[in-house]
């Protein structure tokens, strides 16, 4: 690939991302990882795009920038919230229902943002828990529930899924241990979970340190799909719970990585 259109393509990807992490930019473009290097320090010299760590980023033109140099216009990859929320309803639904029976009453838990977990909201009711939550949706779900306690993280919010994330590069979560985490993903295989964002895997890896037990609640059409950052490996999963579409030899897999398989 000529520098000209290595060139033309990372500022369309930084463009249209706002951040890229350099794994990005070696996925994306066909060079070694030391000509990607130097074509990111002779644009970043050039003054159109700017270096940080982990990757670069596009130069922000007002006040928008945060203090540390992260854009509050950068957007998450993947696909939108709105896109997510009707695909696999009905599994969804009953997967989400199962992950309630889960909780106790009064324990403190994390639920990650995602169309899966929110599934999980109108099973908590009486259950009078403490929820930490970076997902707007579920903190609407359950903020009517008598006896819920909701608490969010400090961060921008990211309108795509409707999420608050922390993007200064420190924990942006309250003091708050839970036994349990419950977490969705965009795609989860033999190199464990992933999601498409590296802002998004920065985070969610901030509430996996916080966490006692992972639970991760996927369709069936989650497993062996596109690669991604990855967000934890199989042996950090402690249960799964998906439909009853998953093949044998994925289940196999799980069971395999010592992963509890719960099937609706």
């Amino acid at each position: 690939m000529h520098a000209t259109v290595r060139e033309k393509l990372i500022l369309k990807l930084i463009g249209d991302k706002g951040f890229v992490a350099f794994e990005e930019f070696e996925r994306e473009i066909r060079a070694s990882p030391a000509t990607i290097r130097r074509d990111l320090e002779k644009l970043a010299i050039a003054g159109k795009i700017k270096r940080i760590r982990g990757g670069a980023k596009e130069i922000a033109s007002s006040s928008a920038e945060m203090s540390n140099g992260v854009n509050f216009n950068a957007h998450l990859t993947g696909t939108p919230f709105y896109e997510n929320i009707e695909k696999n309803r009905s599994q969804k639904e009953a997967i989400g229902k199962a992950a309630a029976s889960l909780c106790s009453k009064g324990e403190g838990v994390m639920i990650d943002g995602g169309s899966t977990t929110l599934q999980m909201c109108p099973h908590l009711a009486g259950l009078e828990l403490q929820v930490l939550t970076n997902s707007l949706h579920i903190v609407s779900a359950l903020i009517g529930q008598q006896g819920t306690r909701v608490l969010v993280p400090s961060g921008a919010v990211f309108p795509e899924q409707n999420i608050i994330l922390s993007v200064f590069g420190d924990p942006g979560m309250p003091r708050f241990h839970a036994p349990k985490l419950f977490m969705g993903a965009a795609s989860i295989g033999e190199k464990g979970l992933m999601q498409a964002d590296i802002v998004l895997v920065a985070a969610e890896r901030r509430l996996l340190a916080q966490s006692e037990e992972v639970i991760i609640l996927v369709d069936a059409t989650k497993f062996g799909g596109p690669s991604g950052n990855v967000v934890c490996e199989l042996d950090e999963i402690d249960t799964i719970i998906t439909d009853s579409r998953i093949t044998d030899k994925t289940a196999k897999m799980f069971e395999n990585a010592g992963i509890k398989l719960i099937i609706v």
